[in-house]
């Protein structure tokens, strides 16, 4: 897929996206807001791998670092930019919530708002400099 033609789409001001995983990253949950953003029918999302929606220019140092820090039960906050199902993409910022479930398993729920302009201009020059996914 080429992401030369790709569009940024812009979070509302107001959006709250949210998805549940389980520890291996597998959707169980996830809002209508994040469908409509990411361009995913509900059911096209249940099930699968959250990084579906993992951009290529994200570094794999990023992720790195919220799987480190969320598995050993810690809150993991940081900027994301994810791609659309149709190759577009959107950053947010994120906060991820490690819980354990009624089953007594581990899962987590990502929480994504709509980041400030400055911040992604900062954080793509940051996320330049580590290795990509």
């Amino acid at each position: 897929m080429s992401y030369n033609n790709s569009k940024e789409i812009m979070l509302a001001d107001n959006a709250f996206i949210v998805t549940e995983t389980d520890s291996k990253g597998k959707i169980l949950f996830a809002n209508e807001e994040f469908c409509q953003v990411a361009e995913y029918k509900q059911e096209e999302l249940i099930g699968q791998h959250h990084n579906l929606v993992r951009h290529p220019d994200m570094p794999k140092d990023a992720f790195k670092e919220l799987w480190e820090t969320v598995k050993v039960g810690k809150v993991w906050n940081g900027y994301v930019k994810n791609i659309t199902k149709n190759g577009n993409f959107y950053w947010v910022f994120a906060t991820v919530y490690p819980f354990i479930n009624e089953s007594g398993e581990q899962c987590f729920i990502s929480c994504r708002r709509k980041p400030p302009r400055e911040k992604i201009v900062e954080i793509e020059k940051h996320y330049q400099t580590l290795s990509r996914v």
